[in-house]
């Protein structure tokens, strides 16, 4: 069984219950949301925090890896605006570990949902981020706009996530997205 998260900035959430989610109104079921311990690094950020995050796949070509990554060893990058830096050094994170019986993969960058209320097995606070990514071999970039990265999604051989992008500096591309296909099911 995997381990699972869900991340918070508030503290001492006995249990999860599950809900429906502003932000993804395409999802008309309750849910509680979990990210695997391998991608848990996509979460190590205030909620609000716009940030894509770009890693290398077995099919990315040399010259993206080149392009991207360069000389360094990171594992993903992650690309944020100066105008959350701050924040990002000042906020405490608590990492509450998930029971993962009740959780079904969402096949989609180590995300995980489920139906059921649940009860966090484990605690953890997190009070530097840019360090807890750091341990997690994620870099960290820092630009005025994200803006400028629209699209790449579109053109890369890269892994790319883009979180809260309505939060960014002059980003207007839609709110939503696709269902995945395990939360059709889910929905009826």
């Amino acid at each position: 069984m995997p381990v699972l998260y869900h991340f918070s900035e508030e503290p001492g959430i006995p249990v999860f219950e599950p809900r429906i989610m502003p932000s993804r109104p395409e999802i008309t079921v309750p849910l509680v949301w979990a990210i695997d311990e391998p991608h848990q690094f996509m979460y190590l950020f205030p909620r609000d925090c716009p940030r894509i995050l770009l890693w290398p796949l077995p099919t990315t070509t040399d010259e993206e890896r080149d392009r991207w990554f360069g000389r360094t060893e990171a594992r993903a990058l992650a690309h944020i605006e100066y105008g959350w830096l701050e924040r990002l050094r000042s906020t405490r994170l608590v990492r509450y570990e998930m029971p993962a019986p009740g959780f079904v993969s969402l096949d989609d960058a180590g995300m995980w949902v489920s139906r059921e209320t649940v009860v966090p097995s484990r605690v953890d606070v997190i009070d530097d981020l840019v360090e807890a990514l750091r341990e997690q071999g994620v870099e960290l970039r820092v630009l005025d706009r994200l803006t400028p990265m629209r699209g790449l999604w579109e053109t890369t051989t890269l892994h790319w996530s883009s979180i809260r992008m309505r939060n960014a500096r002059d980003w207007d591309a839609p709110v939503g997205g696709t269902v995945p296909p395990s939360i059709r099911s889910m929905m009826g």
